[in-house]
């Protein structure tokens, strides 16, 4: 990584390049091998994913930047890509100045910690001492609102509760640039309002910042510029809100193909099935997976948007059950959640990934839809009113 030799531009990307190996199945026996060497099939090797064909782009000083796009164009990739998490396979990145990544928020928390020995800890590799912990204590606890909690072991958080944590303790660290993913996707109402008046502080001070995000108010709200990617490729650089219009009508255009498609359960590496139920004050998911490849360390991730494609809740398999999903048989996920969402539309995405998210082995946009509406769930696809603590099983998609 080079430093950007021009005095307003703080980051500068050209033709930024980025694949992934996936394996293909492993087979022990030989009348396998055989049989799918009469079929054709390929035994063992690898298939190349291009995740960023050629992306180039300018960020310069006091930019608010945004990235949008669908899930799996790319975005978050090329966000590790500039803090230094992956390296690209070709192209030349220039950044100037420190920055400090809010990306996977959470990451270097120890769950059989409490939350204010966790502190401490995120705080040491922010590159503070104890003494300065000591005096912003107070203050990352009150932005957390998680005065009751701190002595309690972090593995008896909610996701919500460690995103809380973490955020209030990453918007301490002083940086010249601040890569932001997602960062408002868990959390209550009132936490996020705090997260925007942050927001709403560091555009005054003129902080540049780069923020991936599914919510084009905050784009329209806080960015000045936007870049959309699509399918791994940069498709526009422009207003926000020019932007913002041509990613709801890029959105709207993949759910009418995803209408149409018989086949939107299904990848090449992974096939996937998804129920949803209201059990009274629960919705329950029910996923079915089978891989068609071997995958290593395989971790599931379920989000859930509004119809205007804001992500509002965010379950990983790796913080709730068992690191070790074995999917190359047929598995059953089994979550449930409180039905703390508000009256709308909804839609559930499944990812599949590496448990260091270095890979995404399958994405699943719009697997499964709900509808909440007075407090009762709604089956989306033709509207049957569901009562007051009564279950249902919706479509299979």
């Amino acid at each position: 990584m080079v430093k950007a030799k021009h005095d307003n531009v703080v980051v500068k990307a050209d033709a930024i390049n980025k694949t992934f190996s996936l394996p293909h199945d492993q087979h022990s026996g030989i009348k396998q091998i055989i049989i799918n060497t009469l079929r054709g099939k390929r035994s063992g090797g690898y298939e190349k994913q291009h995740v960023l064909k050629d992306v180039s782009f300018e960020v310069c000083e006091g930019d608010f930047f945004g990235i949008v796009g669908r899930n799996g164009s790319g975005k978050s990739t090329l966000l590790k890509i500039l803090a230094g998490i992956y390296k690209q396979d070709s192209g030349d990145l220039n950044i100037r100045g420190t920055l400090v990544p809010f990306i996977e928020l959470g990451v270097g928390f120890n769950p059989e910690l409490t939350g204010r020995e966790n502190v401490y800890l995120n705080g040491a590799l922010l590159g503070f001492n104890k003494i300065q912990v000591d005096d912003m204590y107070d203050d990352i606890v009150d932005f957390a609102e998680l005065e009751k909690f701190m002595d309690q072991k972090l593995k008896n958080y909610s996701s919500g509760m460690q995103v809380r944590l973490a955020f209030s303790i990453a918007i301490r660290a002083k940086t010249d640039l601040l890569i932001l993913d997602e960062v408002l996707a868990v959390g209550d109402e009132a936490f996020q309002r705090k997260c925007y008046q942050y927001f709403a502080d560091i555009k005054k001070q003129k902080q540049t910042v780069i923020l991936v995000t599914h919510d084009m108010d905050t784009v329209i709200k806080f960015c000045n510029k936007a870049m959309l990617i699509d399918k791994g490729h940069k498709t526009e650089i422009g207003s926000p809100t020019k932007i913002a219009k041509i990613y709801r009508e890029l959105n709207n255009q993949n759910k009418n193909t995803v209408n149409e498609s018989s086949n939107r359960n299904s990848n090449q590496y992974v096939h996937a099935d998804a129920t949803v139920d209201n059990q009274g004050s629960r919705i329950v998911f029910d996923i079915n997976l089978k891989s068609k490849i071997t995958l290593e360390e395989p971790m599931i991730a379920l989000g859930i948007y509004k119809d205007d494609g804001q992500q509002v809740y965010r379950w990983t398999s790796d913080e709730k059950i068992s690191k070790n999903i074995d999917i190359t048989k047929p598995s059953n996920i089994h979550i449930e959640l409180d039905n703390i969402f508000p009256v709308g539309v909804f839609t559930a995405s499944l990812f599949v990934k590496k448990i260091d998210r270095t890979i995404d082995y399958a994405i699943f946009n719009d697997i499964v839809k709900f509808e909440v509406q007075n407090e009762s769930l709604y089956k989306h696809d033709t509207f049957w009113k569901i009562p007051e603590k009564a279950s249902f099983n919706g479509s299979e998609v």
